[in-house]
């Protein structure tokens, strides 16, 4: 995702100076070639194309006024240089008036479309301001920077999905992918997000924010099936920094949550993860070191009827050093595959990255994968870099 949210803007027309100037420009070539020629051949009808060009680049009046133009001259050019007999004379006019009208036409019709699209890609922004918070992201635990991007270059939203909720129990933070991909992944998208907006807050225990994600994708594959709609599952991880148990003490909280593992020391920060399914994260340490962070694959969402009934889902606490960035991926990185079929080997790539600042690692990565795969991506692309608050 960009760092700018930025509005969609509606594509430009050229300056009336710069089609004036160009225009006299043109009629002035025309005129100068026709008349050095000698020969009776009309080559100031060739102007007919300057309306033409003006209709896919212009507005309707600049189409209008060039299109006056344009006829002007053919009638003025006809009157001292005539055709040999009447009717050649009218044909030619009412050729080129003919001509001018059915470009005014196209280009009316050109304006309207581009009004639509631009008005769809406004309503495609507040959906995307809805869904997914514009990063960076600082709240009092961590400080949240990544970068998001449709496989489907003209959407602004896909099927990957996150967010982040500064609450009474700590940073909460989510990453996920929903099954499928582009615009028809968005409504199980939504569900998920909506739903983690409300048990982020809701729930103490990090389990249960997870089991309120499942109930939602439930939900929504129980109305798709109404709809006659695909259902859909969703592979997401739920982390938690911070919060009343997250000083990086190290100690069980009561919930059934286990020990902090890793390599803690005092500046570092206690992070809490239930994953559902989805790609384990990576531990960047400031030494360069690229370190996978083992969670257990877990049961996606919307398929917690495969798990044993009444099992929870676990909770795993590592240590996040103060100088560590904790690195979140969806498989848009993980799946870039080169001409011979090789998967991008995101640990050695990160490790290549490890002297670029979390702010840019995202983009960084993004980039070589993207180079790996020869610009070719299969799937959305979510990275982001969590590392503790300054």
């Amino acid at each position: 995702m960009d760092r700018k949210d930025q509005q969609p803007a509606a594509p430009r027309a050229p300056a009336n100076r710069t089609v004036v100037l160009g225009v006299l420009a043109a009629t002035a070539a025309v005129l100068l070639v026709q008349a050095a020629s000698g020969t009776s051949s009309r080559l100031v009808l060739l102007l007919v194309f300057l309306p033409a060009l003006m209709a896919g680049l212009g507005t309707i009046a600049q189409t209008v006024a060039v299109s006056v133009w344009v006829t002007a001259v053919v009638v003025l050019h006809s009157l001292v240089v005539p055709p040999g007999d009447l009717p050649a004379r009218l044909g030619t006019l009412v050729g080129v008036v003919a001509a001018e009208a059915a470009v005014i036409g196209l280009c009316a019709r050109r304006v309207r479309r581009e009004r639509q699209l631009s008005r769809m890609r406004q309503s495609a922004v507040a959906l995307q301001r809805q869904l997914l918070r514009p990063l960076p992201v600082t709240t009092s635990d961590v400080r949240l920077d990544g970068l998001y991007r449709p496989v489907e270059e003209d959407a602004m939203v896909g099927g990957d999905l996150y967010d982040v909720a500064e609450t009474p129990h700590g940073t909460r933070v989510l990453v996920g992918d929903v099954q499928g991909k582009g615009l028809p992944a968005i409504g199980t998208g939504f569900a998920v997000l909506s739903a983690f907006r409300e048990a982020a807050f809701r729930e103490a225990r990090l389990p249960a924010v997870a089991d309120a994600l499942e109930a939602a994708v439930e939900r929504h594959n129980a109305y798709a099936v109404q709809s006659g709609e695909q259902e859909r599952f969703v592979t997401a991880t739920v982390l938690c920094v911070g919060g009343p148990d997250g000083n990086g003490t190290g100690n069980g909280n009561g919930n059934g949550e286990g020990a902090m593992t890793g390599e803690g020391d005092g500046s570092a920060t206690e992070v809490r993860a239930v994953n559902c399914g989805h790609l384990s994260p990576y531990l960047l340490h400031a030494d360069g070191r690229v370190e996978p962070v083992p969670l257990e694959a877990g049961i996606p969402l919307g398929l917690a009827a495969l798990a044993a009934p009444g099992e929870p889902r676990p909770v795993r606490r590592f240590a996040l050093p103060g100088d560590g960035v904790l690195v979140l991926l969806t498989d848009g990185i993980t799946e870039a595959q080169d001409a011979s079929g090789t998967f991008y080997p995101v640990e050695q790539g990160l490790a290549d990255l490890a002297a670029t600042p979390a702010d840019a690692l995202p983009e960084a990565l993004d980039r070589r994968a993207r180079r790996w795969s020869g610009g070719h991506s299969r799937d959305d692309v979510t990275v982001l870099a969590l590392r503790p608050a300054p």
